[in-house]
């Protein structure tokens, strides 16, 4: 899908430097990825002290399973 964008451009060179990306669009496409999994993070993080903990599960007996 043909995009296009009016993005920063001393933002691009600087994702381009720090991320050793070859090209624009590796440069944006990692920065969505990053940007999903923050986010991803953020909701997860809303569930600490939700969820009852079983001070009781053997977790190394549930991986042999």
């Amino acid at each position: 899908m043909a995009t296009n964008l009016a993005l920063d451009d001393k933002l691009i060179m600087q994702a381009l430097k720090v991320g050793h990306h070859k090209t624009k669009r590796e440069a944006v496409t990692a920065a969505l990825k990053e940007y999903i999994a923050h986010k991803k993070q953020l909701t997860i993080k809303k569930l600490f002290g939700a969820i009852d903990f079983d001070p009781n599960y053997d977790y190394k007996k549930a991986r042999k399973q």
